[in-house]
């Protein structure tokens, strides 16, 4: 397998095959985000990318069930590179479960729903999409890219296509300034997705990102540690699922918790409330990171 680094996946893909599609962000403009930097966008050519899927009946290929799409935003290239790799990705891996990848508002919206369907129907079954926020101030300062609505709709899109998705919301996003704002409507901007799968981190400030430029300038405050678990407790008044998963486990938080929502909701809050009073410890900065 060949890989062109940096090369990034969501933490429950550690087990999963990774095929790098595409090499770096399309939209790369985020203020925060440094994981792209320097790396231009590009789709690799199909013939590339179906060389690194093994060819079928390859000895060890029974034994995968996930494969993540890499590296920022795949869901952006044409069906004309999807089509030949999904059906290659089939033909590979005869106890295939799940196909995933990134996405963004932006290129879920660029496509059809006739494409979307089309792309499900192919295998592709889980995006991983990363609002952020729910906050359209806290949004435009991000540089995302997309408003509240276009995230709402985008969310559409993909359900009635078929597809479940993997939200992921930061908390921090809206500093000081925007704190209470930007972690409730999150909460509302989670509730009107509605995804399977819903996760929160915790913003850390990278040195070189326009933000950490803003920080110096005494722009933006990142919340104190209090503060951000008070964001959570927040975020996790206002969401209201049907049936999701919540995970607020990830190494960039403070408070690793979890649950169901909303039959877990009482007990998460109830595990914030703990912490904010001291009964709770909380993750020490030596083992916190991105």
């Amino acid at each position: 397998m060949r890989y062109v680094e940096p090369l990034f996946r969501p933490p429950s893909e550690a087990n999963s095959f990774i095929l790098q599609a595409t090499l770096g962000c399309s939209w790369n403009h985020c203020t925060y985000c440094a994981m792209y930097q320097g790396k231009t966008y590009q789709v690799r050519r199909l013939e590339e990318v179906l060389a690194d899927i093994p060819r079928p009946n390859t000895r060890g290929a029974e034994e995968v069930r996930h494969v993540f799409v890499a590296d920022g935003d795949p869901l952006g290239m044409d069906l004309g590179h999807w089509e030949p790799i999904l059906l290659a990705l089939r033909a590979a891996f005869p106890r295939l479960r799940r196909v995933s990848t990134y996405a963004t508002a932006l290129n879920i919206l660029d496509k059809t729903p006739e494409q979307l369907r089309t792309l499900r129907e192919l295998g592709l079954s889980l995006l991983y999409i990363g609002p952020e926020s729910g906050d359209d101030l806290t949004l435009k300062s991000l540089a995302k890219g997309s408003d509240a609505a276009d995230h709402r709709e985008a969310a559409r899109r993909a359900r009635a296509a078929g597809m479940e998705q993997s939200v992921i919301f930061l908390m921090g996003a809206g500093g000081t300034a925007r704190s209470e704002e930007h972690a409730r409507a999150s909460g509302r901007l989670a509730t009107a997705m509605n995804p399977r799968f819903l996760s929160t981190l915790t913003l850390t400030v990278v040195p070189g990102t326009p933000m950490a430029q803003l920080e110096g300038q005494g722009r933006f405050v990142l919340p104190d540690v209090p503060g951000l678990l008070q964001e959570l407790a927040w975020f996790v008044e206002e969401t209201h699922l049907t049936n999701g998963i919540f995970r607020s486990n990830h190494a960039s938080n403070y408070l690793p918790i979890g649950g169901r929502l909303p039959g877990d909701r009482d007990a998460i809050l109830a595990s914030i409330r703990a912490a904010l009073e001291g009964h709770t410890p909380l993750r020490p900065e030596w083992m916190r990171g991105l």
